[in-house]
């Protein structure tokens, strides 16, 4: 370790996924840290899998920060990244842990934050069953659409091979620099426990005058999505209890309306957007209603 060693804290948070998370940080072990002090921060948030026995036995300078099961995804990485500030940390990576590295992320993750003030700066996040696919990169704010677009056309050789712009990224793996976190604040996991609080800390980075980028060369290989079982096939009260009750699950239209209001680029594309989705999920489940009773 040199004296000069840039500080750089990877930020993880963790619930019963034993064996996905020790994949992850074997495979943070072969990154390259040359120059650089690199310290894992994995918040566990109650596993009862014996995640935490695993890692200490597995790596035993990762530092553990124990949740109680009430952390969930936007608290969990908020008290990874109070312990990254105060171990002085000049960036903070958040990652997930369900992914592969490339050996060269973080060196490029910081060369690009260094090349480019005042910028976020997102790696390339690839599907691991599918290598070259791009996954969750390139949204798109389009309010007839329903708000946020994915493309779906987007591979490793089509994508800019410089550092791009972008108008949102997740949280699967961002490194920011210390300061961006010290002006902006941290996530909100009061409205955002659950999910879309990355996506909303990103709109408040961008109204704030910072710079949202991708490098396309800081290589991420992510575990596919899963989806939660669409309305047309609950019973009626689940679906209540799920679009007007349980603020947990994807569909809840509070969840949906709050993601919307506090990410769209005005208030008044939010309450558009918001009635197309409504629409569009209107559609989707009377067409398949339609189709099932013929």
């Amino acid at each position: 370790m040199t004296e000069n060693a840039r500080k750089v804290a990877i930020v993880i948070p963790v619930y019963n996924r034993r064996e996905i998370t020790l994949q992850g940080l074997r495979s943070l072990a072969r990154v390259d840290r040359t120059g650089l002090d690199v310290r894992i921060f994995i918040v566990d948030d109650g596993s009862t899998d014996g995640t935490s026995d695993a890692i200490r036995k597995s790596f035993p300078d990762v530092a553990l920060i124990q949740g109680d099961g009430t952390l969930h995804y936007a608290a969990g990485t908020n008290r990874g990244i109070e312990a990254a500030l105060e171990w002085g940390a000049e960036f903070v990576a958040t990652m997930n842990d369900d992914a592969v590295f490339h050996d060269q992320l973080l060196q490029r993750l910081i060369n690009t934050t260094e090349a480019n003030p005042r910028s976020i700066i997102g790696g390339l996040l690839l599907l691991w069953d599918e290598p070259h696919k791009v996954f969750q990169v390139g949204q798109t704010w389009n309010t007839l659409k329903g708000g946020w677009v994915i493309p779906d056309d987007l591979t490793a050789f089509n994508v800019p091979q410089t550092a791009f712009r972008v108008e949102c990224l997740v949280g699967n793996c961002l490194m920011l620099p210390a300061a961006s976190i010290r002006e902006v604040g941290l996530m909100d996991e009061k409205r955002f426990p659950h999910g879309w609080g990355d996506a909303q800390w990103m709109a408040r980075f961008s109204k704030t005058g910072w710079n949202l980028l991708v490098e396309p060369k800081a290589f991420v290989w992510c575990e596919p999505n899963t989806y939660p079982k669409p309305l047309h096939e609950m019973s009626r009260s689940k679906v209540l209890r799920t679009l007007f009750l349980d603020k947990r699950h994807p569909l809840n239209l509070s969840r949906q309306f709050i993601a919307r209001w506090e990410s769209a680029p005005s208030q008044t594309k939010a309450v558009v957007s918001f009635c197309v989705y409504l629409t569009q999920l209107a559609g989707k489940t009377l067409g398949f209603a339609t189709g099932r009773r013929k």
